[in-house]
């Protein structure tokens, strides 16, 4: 696929603070219209130092992605990788430290991500009049097989690609005495769930964890280190473009999908926000019609997880004791 994405869109002078001088890793950044591809155009066209683009599959969008910030005048360079597999993971580390002259990235986005085509969860598949019990046995069997692989690859390409990239690159700051900032790319169905999705809604919710187990895990060197997860609302890619007219969908949450540029501003918005505000923090993105009725607003909100442990009044009064 060519390159198409508006390449001033994602030009925005008076955020640049936020990106300037960093030199920026962005996983699943090669796909032409996602996400990634957001992040790597904000990062380059607006003052990081050098950009990685990484990419698994997407090699032919990836390429022109790099080619197209290196006419721009960007230090990009193209990243292939299976984040899922952790030997070609390890293999990129030397190769990203040189293009990046010899220190390791100074923010990481990890976005890696899939999601499932939709299958009903935990439901039994309709019946098919005249159907032969062998011929129903077989089509649920393989349904089964179809829908729990797909979804593994969805768990293993966001909790286990983004667990391998932190450890990686938090233990290279460390080792460089250079700070580093993670941003992990959730989404808003990690705390408000729809239906069809059950890999995707879980491992979007997995990785909001990952900011605080890195702190308590570096400890002392937690200092060197800052990291915050963002959920995102549907934005139109080529994972969504299919539902951008289907309200069913999306209309739960928000009265129109975002396109890339918008929420690559609003993501650039954050970035510039100092790091006490963000660090080991959640941000929402909200997406509400506008007051006035022409237009949508895009806002931040902040995140808390409310745990609660509520003493079970039969079991304290009856204490297993031995």
């Amino acid at each position: 696929m060519a390159y198409n994405a508006d390449t001033d869109a994602f030009r925005f002078e008076e955020l640049r603070g936020g990106m300037e001088g960093k030199r920026v890793l962005i996983t699943g950044a090669g796909k032409d219209g996602g996400i990634g591809q957001a992040f790597a155009l904000s990062a380059g066209l607006n003052g990081a130092a050098s950009v990685g683009v990484h990419f698994h599959r997407s090699y032919e969008d990836g390429f022109d992605l790099v080619n197209k910030l290196r006419e721009e005048g960007v230090n990009a360079f193209p990243v292939q990788a299976d984040v899922t597999n952790l030997r070609d993971l390890w293999a990129t580390r030397g190769f990203i430290i040189e293009q990046m002259g010899g220190l390791p990235p100074s923010l990481v986005i990890c976005n890696s991500g899939l999601t499932e085509s939709g299958y009903s969860f935990g439901r039994a598949l309709r019946e098919v009049e005249g159907e032969p019990t062998a011929v129903r046995r077989a089509r649920v069997r393989q349904h089964f097989l179809d829908n729990l692989d797909e979804s593994r690859l969805v768990l293993d390409t966001k909790i286990d690609g983004f667990l391998a990239s932190t450890h990686l690159w938090a233990g290279e700051a460390v080792y460089h005495d250079e700070p580093v900032q993670f941003v992990y790319v959730s989404s808003r169905q990690a705390i408000d769930p729809g239906a069809a999705v059950p890999g995707y809604a879980i491992s979007n919710w997995a990785v909001l964890q990952l900011p605080k187990v890195l702190k308590i895990n570096l400890g002392r060197s937690g200092e060197k280190v800052e990291a915050f997860s963002v959920l995102f609302p549907f934005i139109r890619t080529g994972m969504t473009d299919e539902y951008a007219d289907n309200e069913r969908v999306f209309g739960r949450w928000q009265p129109r999908m975002l396109e890339t540029h918008e929420c690559a501003e609003a993501f650039m918005r954050l970035m510039n926000r100092p790091r006490e505000e963000t660090d080991n923090g959640m941000f929402e993105l909200m997406c509400d019609a506008a007051p006035e009725g022409d237009g949508v607003h895009v806002t931040w909100k902040q995140v808390e997880l409310d745990i609660r442990e509520d003493e079970l009044a039969w079991s304290a009064s009856d204490p297993l004791t031995y």
